[in-house]
């Protein structure tokens, strides 16, 4: 039905043609009442409803109902060419699959500087996130994904541990996807991206997905990366996610923002680990896992667990239905691998239970945005040409000594601000 024979009807008739016209993008301008026709409102997205909705704009004359269509018709959103909607449109359906070499197209797209493929990457979120609502509607509201967080100091055995885990889970029935968050070179930008080479037996399980992410020597590229690609795994089907970091610094912090429990693994013979761990992090803990105790290893992690049993005692819980908990595992045995999934499954359950997990998850999405508010802003700010002419002089007094930091950046603040 074409749009003049469906003015030719009253407004529902209308809208529900609409929604089935074959166009995929419009721009709508409405003059009518509070409502047009029985409990429709007048302005509403029709973006759940798969179609790409643009501008609705209510005007009441308070006199009749009329209503007046102005349609403007484009054949693909943003401008994109036949080439680049068939391409998001092969990713996303390749994903909703399970497609393993789509997941990683698409990660890959995600993760790319370039503009225009920024742009295709943030069209083929939104459909992975329309498609994520959809289904945990049909799940009752629950989420689809367990998102873990597990760090921990050179040496604990993270990737071991992580190989025989995701064998466990694997065996049961899961499907996990492994994020490892490897740190960039400041000085030439790559990273070693090893931890896959480190897992053989699991990289080869097609129930498990590994996928190394550098963070390019910025915590916004941990931010952004990263919250994407889990959205994407989840996506593609992956019900458990496990984001490693390596090392203990400021990038546990941005990942802890993003997983619904997070884990320090430690190993048991490190020194004085009490001191040798920043306090930070171990707040951050829902569990401690000791690695490693196993053998002539034994009784030092007895040791470090009855000493960290102590100090979380100590320090303010962060949930109000969960205690952080102590346990000793060993990959090389197995020892304690299944009594912590078990406790894994219990924090999930509790927090989910009480409500918990989800008021997490809203307040992460509030921290997300604000994260990549921060690092577009600077971005902004550094490309503005009236800035980008001083900054190069400002440096140079600085260096020199001439100008404090501080009246460098006032300056420079100012030229921004003053820009129009």
């Amino acid at each position: 039905m074409n749009i003049p024979m469906l003015l030719q009807h009253p407004p529902q008739h209308f809208l529900k043609g609409l929604l089935r016209a074959p166009f995929r993008r419009h721009h709508s301008i409405f003059h009518s009442s509070t409502h047009l026709g029985s409990g429709i409102p007048c302005a509403g997205p029709l973006n759940s409803l798969g179609r790409h909705c643009t501008t609705w704009m209510m005007l009441s004359d308070g006199l009749k109902r009329k209503l007046c269509l102005q349609t403007t018709l484009k054949e693909h959103p943003d401008g994109f060419s036949d080439k680049e909607q068939r391409f998001v449109d092969k990713l996303y359906t390749g994903l909703i699959q399970g497609q393993r070499a789509c997941l990683a197209e698409a990660i890959t797209l995600i993760e790319s500087t370039h503009t225009r493929k920024k742009e295709l990457a943030q069209v083929l979120l939104q459909k992975v996130l329309v498609h994520l609502r959809e289904q945990e509607r049909l799940n009752k509201g629950k989420p689809l994904a367990f998102r873990v967080g597990l760090s921990g100091p050179p040496g604990a055995g993270k990737s071991t541990f992580i190989e025989y885990f995701g064998k466990m889970l694997t065996e049961r029935g899961h499907k996990l996807s492994v994020l490892a968050v490897d740190p960039s070179s400041c000085t030439s930008g790559g990273s070693l991206l090893g931890d896959k080479t480190r897992m053989t037996e699991l990289s080869r399980d097609m129930n498990a997905y590994i996928r190394p992410s550098p963070t390019r020597g910025t915590l916004g590229g941990v931010t952004r990366t990263t919250n994407e690609a889990i959205l994407l795994c989840e996506g593609g089907g992956y019900d458990i996610i496990l984001i490693e970091t390596v090392g203990v610094g400021q990038s546990e912090f941005a990942v802890a923002d993003m997983v619904d429990m997070f884990v320090l693994l430690l190993p048991p013979a490190g020194g004085d680990e009490l001191q040798g761990i920043k306090r930070g992090i171990i707040e951050m803990a829902d569990l401690v896992a000791v690695t490693k105790s196993d053998g002539d290893l034994i009784v030092p992690a007895r040791r470090i667990q009855a000493e960290y049993v102590s100090a979380l005692k100590l320090l303010r819980r962060r949930s109000g239905v969960w205690r952080p908990k102590v346990i000793r595992i060993s990959a090389r045995s197995g020892e304690g691998i299944t009594d912590m999934w078990d406790k894994m499954k219990e924090f999930q359950d509790v927090m989910l239970a009480s409500g918990e997990l989800t008021a997490k998850r809203q307040r992460q999405q509030k921290v997300w945005m604000w994260n990549l508010i921060q690092e577009n802003v600077l971005e902004h700010f550094r490309t503005h040409p009236t800035v980008r002419e001083q900054i190069p002089l400002l440096e140079e007094r600085v260096l020199s000594g001439s100008l404090s930091p501080g009246l460098a950046a006032d300056l420079l603040l100012k030229a921004f601000k003053s820009r129009d």
